[in-house]
């Protein structure tokens, strides 16, 4: 099924970027996020080896910002750690806020790395899209799982694969859903 769906998805990322570079580095974006998702499902965790060479390249190929052609990759440097600041940030407030008020931890480190890592990539303007994404499609499948599964509400679910699915989205139509929404809400 992993196989199948790594099929699929780098299908999806050839056609949306066609040839070059972009769609190679897009490609590789995507295996990673694949891996992060059943790796964080299966063990609850997101590996530093997966996160932070990703984090780095997507740092590194905004030097090479703007590419002739490039469309949502490669954004600017100064775009790019901006990013990724805030994409690591924006979770570690939420989590210290969280243990603050309860108690406990709601999340890991390993999900502010992922998305500092799609901050890197996609730069700052996507993260409100990527964050509200994750969110809602993390939110629908745990009241499902709770009340299809009867599964335990003190059973923890991890948030990285709803942040890898939502920055994958993000990266093949962030633009368009951005517009899409700014349209239908008449700021536009």
């Amino acid at each position: 099924a992993i196989e199948a769906l790594t099929a699929v998805l780098t299908g999806l990322t050839a056609w949306r970027f066609g040839f070059g570079w972009e769609a190679v580095a897009a490609i590789g974006l995507t295996w990673t996020l694949i891996a992060v998702t059943f790796i964080d499902f299966d063990h609850q965790i997101i590996p530093d080896s997966l996160s932070l060479p990703l984090l780095w390249a997507g740092l590194g190929l905004s030097l090479f910002s703007p590419l002739p052609g490039a469309d949502v990759l490669f954004v600017a440097p100064k775009t790019a750690i901006v990013g990724a600041l805030a994409g690591y940030l924006s979770l570690w407030s939420i989590y210290w806020a969280f243990k603050l008020i309860t108690g406990k931890e709601g999340m890991g480190y390993g999900d502010f790395k992922l998305l500092a890592l799609l901050g890197a990539w996609f730069g700052w303007q996507l993260l409100p899209l990527i964050i509200l994404l994750s969110s809602l499609v993390g939110a629908v499948v745990g009241i499902a799982l709770i009340w299809l599964k009867n599964h335990g509400k003190s059973v923890p679910i991890p948030f990285g694969p709803y942040l890898a699915a939502a920055g994958w989205i993000a990266a093949l139509w962030g633009d368009q859903l951005i517009n899409a929404y700014l349209q239908f809400s008449g700021l536009k």
